[in-house]
C-alpha cells in the first residue's frame, strides 16, 4: 500500500530552526550572484542609460550644469534601480517551479517562511552594490552625495528593495500555471509606478490628476526622501516619510510572500 505525502503538512521549523534555514536559503540565492558578478553589471545597463542620456537632457531643460542637475537626479535613478531590479526576481523562482526544482525545496524539511525571507534578503545584498556601483560613476561627473545621508539611504532602499522581491516572488508564485500573468502584471506596473514617482521629472508642474496618482505611490516618497539623504537632509518630513514607506513596502511584502509561500503547492 502506497501513501502519499502532502507537501503542506511537512513539519514546520522551530522558531530557531527557522533562522538557520533562512540563512541557508540566503548562502543559497547569493551563490549565483557571487559566481556571476556580470550579472550586477548588465542590471545596471538601463539606469546607466537613463543617467547618461536622460541627466544631460534633464540640465538641459533646466539650465542646471550637469553636476547640479545630477544632485536630484541621480538619487532618483537609485530607487529605479530598486525598482526594476527587484521586479524581476519572481522570474527566477517562477522558472525553478516549470523545472521542477521548487516543488522539491517544498518537501524539503525547510521552513516554508524561510524559503521566502532567505530569497527576500538576499535582494539587498545586489541591490546596495549596484547601488554603491551607479553613484561612484556618477560621481565622476559630478555628484557629490553626503556619506551619512547616503549610508541612511541606502538602508532604507534595502528594506524598500526586500518588500518589492517578496511581492516578486509572491506574484511568480500564483503565475506558476499561467507564466504570461507574471510579466503582464509586471509591465503594467512598473512603468506607471516609476513615471508617477517623479523620479525622471518633477510632478509639480504636472496635472492635478498625476499628482493625485503620485500621492498614493510608495515610490513618490522614497524618491523624495532619497533625494533629501543624498543631499544630507535629515530634517525634512520626506525622510521620515520614506522611511515609513519602506517599512510599510517591506513588511507587506514579507507578510504577503510568506502566505503565499506557505500556501504553494
Amino acid at each position: 500500500m502506497t501513501t502519499t505525502t502532502d507537501p503542506t503538512s511537512v513539519p514546520q521549523a522551530r522558531p530557531s530552526g527557522v533562522l538557520i534555514d533562512t540563512l541557508n536559503v540566503f548562502a543559497r540565492e547569493l551563490k549565483p550572484t557571487l559566481r556571476d558578478p556580470f550579472s550586477l553589471v548588465f542590471s545596471l545597463i538601463q539606469p546607466l542609460m537613463f543617467l547618461a542620456f536622460f541627466g544631460p537632457l534633464l540640465g538641459g531643460m533646466t539650465g542646471q550644469p550637469i553636476a547640479e542637475a545630477f544632485q536630484w537626479f541621480v538619487p532618483g535613478i537609485v530607487v529605479m534601480t530598486a525598482l526594476f531590479g527587484t521586479a524581476m526576481t519572481g522570474s527566477n523562482l517562477l522558472y525553478e517551479i516549470i523545472m521542477g526544482a521548487h516543488e522539491r525545496m517544498l518537501v524539503a524539511p525547510v521552513s516554508r517562511a524561510a524559503l521566502l525571507l532567505g530569497r527576500a534578503f538576499k535582494e539587498m545584498v545586489p541591490l546596495v552594490l549596484q547601488s554603491v556601483v551607479l553613484v561612484a560613476i556618477a560621481a565622476a561627473f559630478g555628484f557629490r552625495p553626503s556619506l551619512p545621508g547616503m549610508l541612511v539611504g541606502l538602508v532604507l532602499i534595502a528594506v524598500f528593495g526586500m518588500g518589492l522581491g517578496a511581492f516578486s516572488y509572491a506574484l511568480g508564485i500564483v503565475s506558476r500555471d499561467r507564466d504570461w500573468l507574471f510579466w503582464t502584471v509586471q509591465q503594467t506596473l512598473l512603468f506607471p509606478l516609476m513615471l508617477l514617482s517623479g523620479m525622471l521629472l518633477p510632478l509639480e508642474s504636472g496635472p492635478r490628476w498625476m499628482q493625485v496618482l503620485a500621492m498614493v505611490n510608495p515610490l513618490t516618497y522614497m524618491v523624495d526622501a532619497e533625494r533629501d539623504l543624498f543631499n544630507g537632509v535629515f530634517t525634512s518630513p520626506d525622510v521620515w516619510q520614506g522611511g515609513l514607506a519602506a517599512v510599510i513596502v517591506g513588511a507587506a511584502g514579507i507578510t504577503v510572500g510568506i502566505r503565499t509561500m506557505r500556501r504553494s503547492i
